[in-house]
């Protein structure tokens, strides 16, 4: 006799709710449902501390040298900071020649076209075959104030170079810190001449 057992859907195993098959692809979706979100979320942040366009366009620029003289000096901006370009005399270029590198407050060159751990003579500051030019980021290695002495003929401090009124540091004509509580020379940017009148920076 066949059998005749009915089976209701009550009746019907249903799976078990504590697969772990299926926990994990709920948990692993969920998760990358989480991540993505999360990186749409952070990515007006991280993408608003990337560079301007404006900035992007100052990498790097040109400056036309050949109005100025012996004994004056220039400022000129570049990524937003004062660049200080002098024509040094041979007066200045003997005073801080004379002057001995183990005695400077800061040995080290600072001069992003050289390595590391140049030492701070007075060639390794200045522009490269070219000992009357120095180039260098104008801002003071203490706080980041903008020091005196690029006016025309009107070097600051005892060194014949510039001084920081905010807490007096002086810096000599190569831009090497002499006394005060600065505790770096000033900074040499990347830079290189392109023609006897030209220098590009960056």
């Amino acid at each position: 006799m066949a059998d005749t057992t009915h089976v209701t859907p009550a009746q019907i195993p249903l799976p078990d709710e504590d697969d772990p098959s299926r926990r994990d692809v709920i948990m692993i979706a969920a998760g990358g449902f989480a991540a993505v979100g999360l990186g749409l979320g952070l990515w007006p942040l991280l993408d608003q501390m990337n560079p301007d366009a404006s900035a992007l366009s100052q990498a790097t620029t040109e400056i036309d040298l050949s109005h100025v003289e012996a004994g004056q000096a220039i400022t000129v901006m570049w990524r937003g900071k004062p660049i200080f370009i002098r024509y040094r005399t041979p007066k200045e270029i003997d005073e801080a020649k004379a002057f001995p590198v183990d005695d400077l407050p800061d040995p080290i060159a600072r001069n992003a076209n050289l390595p590391d751990d140049a030492p701070a003579t007075d060639a390794n500051r200045a522009g490269k075959d070219r000992e009357n030019w120095l180039v260098m980021i104008g801002i003071c290695t203490h706080l980041g104030c903008i020091p005196k002495g690029q006016a025309i003929g009107d070097p600051k401090g005892d060194y014949g170079g510039w001084f920081c009124p905010c807490h007096g540091s002086q810096y000599d004509s190569a831009g090497r810190i002499r006394k005060g509580p600065a505790p770096q020379n000033m900074a040499i940017p990347p830079y290189a001449f392109t023609s006897d009148t030209k220098v590009k920076i960056g």
